[in-house]
């Protein structure tokens, strides 16, 4: 099944504010990390938004072709993007897995509650970020591509739509998708102030890593 690319401009602006977003930080093995919070509740049973986030067949329709084994001690690799191993499998709630993308390794772990009818999803990414990284691009660097994931999971669950990659590409630079990008940018410059960034620092980053989503410049990838 192709995009449903009339269902996906229509969630371009109801998506946004359908996620919490905070950034704080944390020590991870001795070592200053940063962290970025993403929540959404989504109108369907818990058991399918598990089901959708770790098997593979399912991945591959609202994200990218994944291959790998989404049990403990199994490795997973996204076409184009990450790969890692899987540290905690507790099938229906909880997930826990490195992040590895060049040469960097990090810490996803995504929570679920719910029942048969709704389903909260926390994703949380935890990473090593050097204090002249963060401040060039801010929790956007990051925040931005975990947005268009979840807006990719909102429309398979929604309608069980696939992503035909060329179509989402083609999204990603119409109108619609600079509008999202940019929505998420001014949310995350958002939590960004909220967690004790200075204004002028946050929003100042937001504006280098929205120009480099938009290939202003080469930019961070999620």
């Amino acid at each position: 099944m192709d995009t449903d690319l009339n269902k996906l401009h229509e969630m371009t602006d109801s998506q946004i504010p359908a996620v919490t977003r905070s950034v704080g930080a944390r020590e991870v093995g001795g070592e200053d990390a940063r962290v970025v919070t993403m929540t959404q509740t989504y109108p369907s049973a818990q058991a399918d938004v598990w089901n959708a986030i770790t098997t593979p067949d399912r991945i591959s329709r609202w994200l990218a072709p994944i291959t790998g084994e989404f049990t403990l001690g199994g490795r997973y690799q996204i076409e184009g993007n990450a790969s890692g191993e899987v540290l905690e499998c507790a099938e229906p709630t909880r997930l826990h897995v490195t992040w590895e993308y060049g040469g960097d390794v990090s810490w996803v772990t995504a929570t679920l509650s719910g029942d048969d009818s709704t389903t909260t999803l926390e994703v949380e990414h935890v990473a090593h970020v050097g204090d002249e990284d963060w401040k060039m691009f801010g929790p956007s660097a990051v925040g931005i591509g975990w947005d268009m994931m979840l807006l990719g999971l909102s429309l398979h669950l929604a309608s069980g739509a696939s992503l035909n990659p060329e179509e989402a590409a083609a999204w990603s630079a119409s109108a619609d998708g600079i509008r999202f990008m940019t929505r998420s940018n001014d949310e995350w410059q958002g939590a960004n102030i909220a967690a004790g960034e200075s204004e002028a620092d946050a929003t100042a980053a937001a504006k280098r890593c929205l120009d480099a989503y938009m290939g202003v410049e080469a930019g961070p990838a999620v």
